[in-house]
């Protein structure tokens, strides 16, 4: 049983550990957790790791968010991964830093990198987790905000739920997307 858990975010130092990129630090933490390491590959930097019977490809894409749906696509086929055990991870600006949302499919919520996906792929329906960066930005400022750094008074939350969302990772593919989401979406994430 393959799956494909997709980070999103942008490469470059500028980037690294910003809100944009909050998909590519799970799925480095969840590489971490498992001792696999990242090596350079077609389109993405990508890990492999062995975890309950189960083959986690896991990739960063190297094409820059807007693209993520040319790695995406390219590593589904290789592998021959099935979309139903896709699970894309990425920011979201429409949730509160202490909320995440997992789900089985859904709209792009104006997300580029989502859009992308869909363009490519061609369906809605692959599963995502929404991790919650918050709206906390002067109009016309999305864009400094997002690929801002994440302030240190929110570090500590943001560690708490990066390892809520290596756990997702995990029971994704072990129980299935149900459960997930009643364990996820549902909570409010706090100190």
């Amino acid at each position: 049983m393959k799956y494909l858990i997709a980070g999103l975010g942008n490469t470059g130092k500028e980037y690294a550990h910003t809100r944009h990129n909050i998909g590519f630090d799970i799925v480095n933490a969840f590489v971490r957790k498992h001792d696999g390491n990242f090596r350079v590959d077609r389109l993405a930097y990508v890990a492999e790791i062995k975890w309950k019977g189960k083959i986690f490809i896991c990739i960063c894409p190297t094409t820059f968010m807007n693209l993520s749906g040319k790695a995406i696509k390219y590593w589904i086929d290789k592998e021959k991964i099935s979309i139903d055990r896709l699970l894309v991870i990425l920011d979201d600006v429409a949730l509160p830093l202490n909320k995440m949302r997992i789900r089985p499919g859904g709209s792009s919520g104006g997300h580029n990198g989502l859009k992308n996906i869909e363009e490519v792929l061609g369906t809605k329906d692959y599963s995502r987790l929404r991790f919650g960066i918050g709206n906390d930005f002067p109009k016309g400022q999305q864009s400094n905000f997002v690929l801002g750094h994440w302030k240190n008074e929110e570090e500590p939350l943001v560690k708490l739920k990066i390892e809520k969302a290596v756990e997702g990772i995990e029971g994704f593919a072990v129980q299935g997307i149900t459960p997930v989401m009643n364990d996820i979406n549902n909570i409010e994430f706090s100190l």
